[in-house]
């Protein structure tokens, strides 16, 4: 019967061990390091950068974590024992590209290489996330990063309401609301964030409240003003993703032209009595909302819903995707709809998906950010002209 040393001299015997040095010139090369002790060891300091999966969820994850299997992967543990089990294993997976670094963390940090000690979840976030750590696409190092970041909502109205809870549920860590209107009662047929004790309160006081109570983790902003070409940059700068619930065609114009400015993406929404829509403007790599639309459409073929009407549920499917979206592009994955326009049909229970295409005669792009000028916008929507560039 084989012993402990037998099994590790034969799976050293298949695999390709590298020194510290060697690892981390490998890792500055592009490498990707895998991190396979335990969550307690990796609590205790960690290789920035490295992206953790405990040796016993390895089978069963590291394809979800580590979908690329022809590049090169650098396994860590304590000491370099359970790496070179693990890098076998990989090897029998089909990854192409596998080492194991001898001697492991420990050897890292006696020499000296960079380290830190990670983030990590408290008790209390570990049961509430649960469902989320479970998924290897999200995780641990997932949750932080939606914990970190700061997505803002243009509005607390029917688009807004879903979202927010969504946002908040997911922990999102800083949700912005813009929004100068009250409650009322005729917005409570698809306002899911208010109810009647709120009627006639600020919607963003209300907004508050409401996220709140439902996950005391998130930080909310509220911005009780209109927004306009005097604000509209401050206020957007200070977050990493905007999601568009606007019901008007010139601020989400002057959106656009601040986003582009800005290199922010816009995860957009709109409804429209029994339909929805919702796609994504990255301004870094993809088509924006004047690609899609170069200029509004006549006043008589929009009209708004307060003028035509909404079926209630419609904003909480459409709100619910936009959020989706934005949680997404926090985690970077699978595939956002940049460039990708989603048409819901509630009545046929039908989506329908087209294409959008950057406008060649669209001059507010990503290239021409510092010639931008975010102005106010009449009922035509046009762009100021492009300021001349500094020579």
């Amino acid at each position: 019967m084989a012993s402990f040393r037998d099994l590790l001299s034969a799976a050293k015997s298949e695999i390709r061990e590298v020194t510290t040095a060697e690892a981390e010139d490998l890792i500055a090369g592009g490498a990707t390091l895998l991190d396979v002790r335990e969550a307690d060891e990796f609590e205790q300091g960690a290789v920035p950068g490295s992206v953790f999966l405990p040796r016993g969820h390895l089978e069963s994850q590291v394809e979800g974590r580590l979908g690329d299997k022809s590049g090169t992967v650098v396994v860590m543990c304590a000491g370099g024992v359970r790496s070179a089990f693990a890098a076998r294993t990989l090897q029998e997976l089909g990854y192409a590209d596998v080492v194991s670094m001898a001697g492991g963390f420990n050897r890292w940090k006696d020499e000296g290489r960079n380290w830190r000690t990670p983030e990590v979840l408290n008790p209390d976030q570990r049961n509430r996330y649960s469902r989320h750590l479970l998924l290897p696409e999200v995780g641990e190092e997932g949750q932080q990063k939606l914990l970190g970041a700061k997505v803002l909502l243009l509005g607390a109205g029917g688009l807004g309401s879903p979202a927010a809870l969504y946002l908040a549920a997911a922990g999102v860590g800083t949700i912005g609301i813009v929004d100068m209107d009250v409650v009322d009662d005729s917005n409570l047929q698809r306002l899911i964030l208010h109810n009647v004790d709120r009627v006639g309160e600020r919607k963003v006081d209300s907004a508050k409240k409401t996220i709140t109570l439902l996950n005391p983790d998130v930080n909310v902003i509220a911005f009780d003003v209109r927004l306009d070409a005097s604000n509209i940059a401050e206020i957007i700068s200070q977050f990493d993703i905007v999601v568009d619930g606007a019901d008007n065609f010139p601020v989400r114009y002057m959106l656009n032209d601040a986003s582009v400015k800005l290199g922010i993406p816009v995860v957009h929404g709109s409804i429209f009595r029994f339909e929805g829509n919702v796609t994504v403007f990255d301004p870094k790599h993809g088509p924006t909302y004047r690609d899609m639309l170069p200029e509004p459409p006549p006043a008589e073929l929009a009209p708004s819903c307060s003028e035509a009407g909404v079926l209630g549920v419609l904003p909480g499917i459409v709100g619910s995707i936009q959020a989706l979206e934005a949680i997404k592009l926090i985690l970077g994955i699978g595939d956002p709809l940049i460039g990708r326009y989603l048409a819901f049909d509630a009545l046929d229970m039908e989506f329908r998906e087209f294409k959008i295409r950057k406008d060649p005669s669209n001059q507010i792009t990503w290239e021409n950010r510092d010639q931008i000028q975010v102005v106010e916008l009449d009922g035509h929507c046009q762009p100021a002209p492009l300021q001349a560039p500094l020579t």
